[in-house]
C-alpha cells in the first residue's frame, strides 16, 4: 500500500480518460474523454446502453479498453492495474457477497486480499460496521440479510482498504429510505475528508442533491458535463430540474461537450 502511493502523481486528478473506446457490436464507449476532480462527488448520467457501465468496467479493469488511456492518480492503469486497484473502489449495482460468510469473516478476507495487516484491518471493520448498522449483525451469516444489509456490507468491504477514489454502479438501486440515507451520508462524509466519489444513477434527485459535477453521456459519448447550473446554461433550461435539463440534453442530436 505505502509503495504504491508513493507512486501517486503529485496534482495528478484522480481520474483520467483520453480517447477511451469499447466496441461489442458496437462502440459501447466511443473515445471519451474524461477528468474527475479530486475531492468531488461526481454523477455519471445516461439513459440505458449509453456507456455508463462499461466505462466504470474498465477504469476498475473488469473490461480491457480496445483503445485509450486511463490514469488514477497519474498511474497508468492498464500498465499498473494493481497498483491502482489499491486506490480504488468498486460497488457493483448487485452486492458481491460470500453468502456464508459473516460480515466479520467478509471483510477479514477482503482486507487480507488487499493485504491490510490485521492490527488495522480489525479496527476498520468494527468502525465500519457500527458506521453502516450492521454490528449487531456481525456474526450472522450474510445469506440471512435483506438487499439493504448486502448492500451496506458490501459497501463496507469496498471501503476496507481505505480507497482514495470510490466508483459505485446504481448504489442506491432496491434500498429503502432509511438505508439510502446511510449510504449518501457514507459517501458526503468520504468526499469531505477529502476523497473522490463517481456514481452512476437513475435516481436524478439524488445526482441534483448530492453531485458537484455531473456528467451526461449518450452512445458512449460526453454530450454535456459541469454544475447543475452549467447544464442548466447549456440546455437554456433556467432554474429547471436536473430531470429536465437531462431530458432535453439526451433528446438533441449528438454532440460532444
Amino acid at each position: 500500500m505505502d509503495q504504491t502511493a508513493t507512486r501517486i502523481v503529485p496534482g495528478a486528478p484522480p481520474l483520467e480518460l483520453r480517447g477511451v473506446t469499447k466496441v461489442f457490436d458496437r462502440p459501447a464507449v466511443d473515445a471519451l474523454n474524461l477528468t474527475i476532480k479530486a475531492g468531488e462527488l461526481y454523477a455519471l448520467l445516461g439513459p440505458n446502453g449509453a456507456g455508463k457501465t462499461t466505462t466504470l468496467r474498465m477504469v476498475t479493469g473488469l473490461l480491457k479498453p480496445d483503445a485509450g488511456s486511463i490514469h488514477v492518480f497519474g498511474i497508468d492503469a492498464l500498465a499498473n492495474p494493481r497498483d491502482t486497484k489499491q486506490l480504488v473502489a468498486w460497488l457493483p449495482d448487485e452486492p458481491l457477497l460470500y453468502d456464508k460468510l459473516t460480515p466479520l469473516e467478509y471483510l477479514e478476507f477482503v482486507a487480507s486480499l488487499w493485504s491490510v495487516p490485521a492490527g488495522i484491518a480489525g479496527p476498520r471493520a468494527e468502525e465500519l460496521l457500527r458506521w453502516l448498522g450492521l454490528w449487531e449483525n456481525r456474526n450472522d451469516r450474510c445469506e440471512t440479510f435483506s438487499r439493504g444489509m448486502k448492500q451496506k456490507a458490501s459497501l463496507a468491504g469496498a471501503l476496507i482498504h481505505d480507497p482514495k477514489l470510490m466508483i459505485l454502479d446504481e448504489p442506491l438501486t432496491g434500498l429503502d429510505a432509511s438505508v439510502a440515507r446511510q449510504v449518501k451520508d457514507l459517501l458526503q462524509d468520504r468526499v469531505k475528508a477529502g476523497n473522490t466519489v463517481i456514481l452512476t444513477t437513475h435516481i436524478l434527485e439524488v445526482a441534483e442533491r448530492m453531485a458537484d459535477r455531473i456528467g451526461i453521456i449518450q452512445h458512449g459519448r460526453l454530450l454535456a458535463e459541469g454544475t447543475l447550473a452549467d447544464l442548466r446554461a447549456r440546455a437554456g433550461a433556467g432554474q429547471s430540474t436536473l430531470e429536465d435539463v437531462f431530458l432535453q440534453l439526451v433528446a438533441e442530436p449528438d454532440e460532444v461537450a
